[in-house]
This record gives structure tokens, C-alpha cells and sequence, in this order.
């Protein structure tokens, strides 16, 4: 059965090499091998979350994302990759973090063996919402790909259109474009559409839970164990 879980990097090393390994694996079929998220220092962050879908009796690991808090300690990856475009970012991210606490939602991938399964068109960034909650934020921030805005905007994210020429920067590659996005508060979810808004506030109540999920390739079980261990708030 496929299994979602989320843990502080720092609690489980050997499912963040996993993590970094498929998600290197699957940026270099596309020829993209400068990703701001695409790094290792993470791994010893006690301020990211990893969110990870594995079989859960062998443990192999088909996709994953990241949740990195605003903490001063590294620069959040949409920092790092549009700040010399726009250094606006850097006062934003900080006006997020004194206003409440602030995050990122980066480093999203799933594996071909699940493509197709809404793995990562849709739970992931939906688990990466659901569990800020559980966290010290309010803000949360992703840099989309073209094909992930849509994803974004039913999360109830807004293009940040003060960013860029209007929100999008040619990123990772010249010939490929990406879109600052924003989530104002992680607590109101008016702005995400009516069925994500109802299975994220289930899964708020009930974050270890097995669904029935429904993804273009068919109907599969999904065991979620997403409540965070050992988070300090």
C-alpha cells in the first residue's frame, strides 16, 4: 500500500537521501541541473518538514516535498532563486516571518512508477497546506512551473504580481518559466477550491487516515500518517 508521512528532515536521514536521490533522478531526465531546492544542507534542518510517499512495506520511496521554515538559518529556496532578479523577495519573506512565520513549499516530485496518480499534481502540495497548522507559520510561498500554478490556485494561493513582470521569472533554464505564488494564511482556506478545502480540513482532523483516492489513472488506497513527530513549536 502507498504510504504517506511527514518527519523533520534531521529525524530520518536515510529516507532524505532517497528523497534527494529520485528527486536528482527525475530533474536530470529533463536537463535541469541548477534547482535552488535541489540541494543537500536541508537534511541536518530541524525547520524542514519532509513529506514523503514510500510502499510502506518495502519503503521504496516514489515522491516527495518539502515544507522549509523561515528561520535566519539558510535562505528559503525562492530566495536564493529569484533574489538577484528581484530582491523585493527578501523583504517580503521577512515581513512574513515577523508577521507570523513563514514557509515554502519546494522541492515537489513523484516518480514515473506513480505519474499519473495525482501523486504529484495534487497531494503533495495539499499535505504541504495541511500540515502548516501543526507549525509555527502563517505565510507559505512556492515558485511554480507553468504546469503547477493551476495546482497552487486550488490551494488558494494567489500569483504575487508586485514580483517579477508580474509574478514570473524565467527559471531554472531561460527557455522555462516559473510564478511566484502566496499563500496569506495558512489558517483560511476560503480562497481553496470547495474539494480541497473539504479534504484538507479532514485531514487536519484526522491526520492519520486511509482514502480512497481518485487520480487520472484510476482509484487507489492511500494510508496518510501525517501528524509531525517531535515538532517544536
Amino acid at each position: 500500500m502507498l504510504h504517506i508521512r511527514t518527519f523533520r528532515a534531521p529525524d530520518d536521514k536515510e529516507a532524505c537521501s532517497k528523497f534527494i536521490t529520485g528527486h536528482k533522478r527525475l530533474l536530470e531526465i529533463y536537463g535541469i541541473t541548477q534547482i535552488t531546492s535541489n540541494t543537500q544542507e536541508w537534511v541536518d534542518d530541524e525547520d524542514t518538514i519532509v513529506i514523503l510517499v514510500e510502499d510502506k512495506e518495502t519503503k521504496a520511496v516514489f515522491g516527495g516535498a518539502r515544507v522549509q521554515i523561515a528561520k535566519g538559518n539558510y535562505p528559503l529556496p525562492i530566495e536564493s532563486a529569484i533574489g538577484k532578479y528581484d530582491p523585493k523577495i527578501y523583504d517580503m519573506i521577512k515581513a512574513d516571518q515577523a508577521g507570523g512565520g513563514v514557509y515554502e513549499l519546494c522541492g515537489l516530485w513523484n516518480s514515473r512508477e506513480v505519474a499519473g496518480m495525482g501523486i504529484g499534481s495534487y497531494i503533495l502540495a495539499r499535505i504541504a497546506v495541511t500540515i502548516a497548522t501543526q507549525l509555527p507559520v502563517k505565510t507559505s510561498w512556492v515558485l511554480c512551473a507553468p504546469v503547477t500554478v493551476k495546482m497552487a490556485t486550488r490551494l488558494g494561493y494567489i500569483i504575487e504580481k508586485s514580483l517579477g513582470n508580474d509574478g514570473l521569472f524565467y527559471y531554472p533554464k531561460e527557455d522555462l518559466v516559473a510564478t511566484a505564488m502566496r499563500l496569506p494564511d495558512i489558517n483560511d482556506l476560503a480562497l481553496a477550491s470547495e474539494n480541497e478545502r473539504t479534504r484538507m480540513l479532514s485531514l487536519r482532523g484526522t491526520p492519520h487516515q486511509t482514502y480512497e483516492e481518485v487520480g487520472p489513472k484510476g482509484t487507489y488506497a492511500l494510508e496518510y500518517n501525517i501528524g509531525i513527530p517531535n515538532i517544536k513549536l
